[in-house]
């Protein structure tokens, strides 16, 4: 059986970090708070939204108003409308690999789904898109990570997931799936078992490399 490729969305398939970090930054300047977006890039890639702004909330002093999450989800999708784009090489990636894919990803659907078609990534996964919005699972817990192994068909031992944030590969290896992890910044990662890489163009070997694995195996 072929393998099933589990992609996260944001720093993985777009290269939409930043930009949501921009957000962040324009909202919080409101308050006379000076964020900088490259450090919550690195410190909160992969988190569920409302635990970051938890943290914020407390490290600055602020009660954030009811309406902050929507004002800020309109900021960034403008920002994306203007300046989203793909993760460098992720087309030639996703061109290359044969296997069915997935999204699986900690923001809204609405947001995987528009990140998507603006970068013209939709027709490489269809409607295999999950979100952890749909089922109240968020990474680093292993549930949303199972929850579309399931939904795709596939047992564990047969998903490779890629992400690019420690909590999603925390999720991925927590799950018993073979990692992943698209370290851009080129961090330390200890979790056994995980294979790093820095450039999607890596990707494709390595996706071959554990099926001829598997297929030595089995």
């Amino acid at each position: 059986m072929d393998n099933c490729l589990l992609f996260d969305n944001d720093g993985t398939l777009v290269d939409s970090e930043y930009l949501c970090n921009i957000g962040l930054v324009l909202m919080f300047r409101r308050y006379g708070i000076v964020l900088d977006a490259d450090e919550l890039v690195i410190r909160f890639r992969g988190w569920k939204l409302s635990s970051l702004l938890s943290i914020l909330e407390k490290e600055n002093g602020l009660d954030l108003p009811g309406d902050f999450v929507q004002e800020y989800r309109t900021i960034v999708s403008g920002l994306f409308n203007k300046e989203l784009r793909p993760v460098e090489g992720v087309i030639e990636a996703l061109e290359a690999l044969d296997a069915p894919k997935a999204v699986v990803s900690s923001g809204p659907i609405e947001k995987i789904k528009h990140t998507l078609g603006l970068c013209g990534l939709s027709k490489y996964f269809g409607d295999n898109l999950y979100s952890s919005y749909e089922v109240g699972i968020w990474k680093p817990d292993p549930g949303i990570y199972l929850h579309a192994a399931k939904g795709m068909g596939y047992s564990v031992e047969n998903c490779i997931v890629i992400d690019d944030g420690p909590v999603g590969v925390k999720a991925g290896t927590e799950a018993g799936m073979t990692t992943f992890f698209f370290n851009r910044f080129e961090e330390q990662c200890n979790i056994e078992g995980v294979v790093s890489f820095t450039t999607m163009d890596e990707l494709p070997g390595l996706v071959k490399n554990t099926r001829d694995l598997q297929h030595q195996q089995s």
